[in-house]
C-alpha cells in the first residue's frame, strides 16, 4: 500500500505547539525537534486519523498552496516518513481513534 492511501495521525508522545502559519514539534522521546514551514504544517494539523495523506494532500495542501499533487504527493511522503521515523506521526491501513489520556 502506497504511504499516500495509509492514515496519519499525530502522536501522543509529543509537544508541539503551532506560531502562525508554522509549527515546532518535539518528540517527548527521543528530543528531536522539528520546525515546519506553513505547507508542512497544514498536513501537520490535518494529521488526526480520520483521513489518508492523499487526500489531506487534495484537500489542505493542493487547495491552498500553489502545487501539483505530484509535487506535493513527493514532498508530503517524505515529511511523513521523517515525522513517523521519529514516532512523532502514526500510520496506519484503517482511520486512527486514539484514546484520550485522563
Amino acid at each position: 500500500m502506497p504511504l499516500t492511501d495509509k492514515y496519519i495521525s499525530q502522536s501522543k508522545a509529543i509537544a508541539a505547539r503551532v506560531l502562525g502559519d508554522e509549527a515546532v514539534i518535539m518528540s517527548t522521546v527521543d528530543s528531536a525537534v522539528f520546525m515546519l514551514n506553513p505547507t508542512a504544517t497544514a498536513i501537520w494539523k490535518a494529521a488526526d486519523g480520520t483521513r489518508p495523506l492523499s487526500r489531506i494532500i487534495e484537500q489542505d495542501v493542493c487547495s491552498e498552496f500553489d502545487v501539483t499533487v505530484e509535487t506535493a504527493s513527493a514532498d508530503a511522503t517524505s515529511l511523513v516518513e521523517e515525522l513517523a521515523g521519529h514516532g512523532l506521526l502514526l500510520l496506519s491501513d484503517q482511520p486512527i481513534v486514539q484514546k484520550e489520556t485522563p
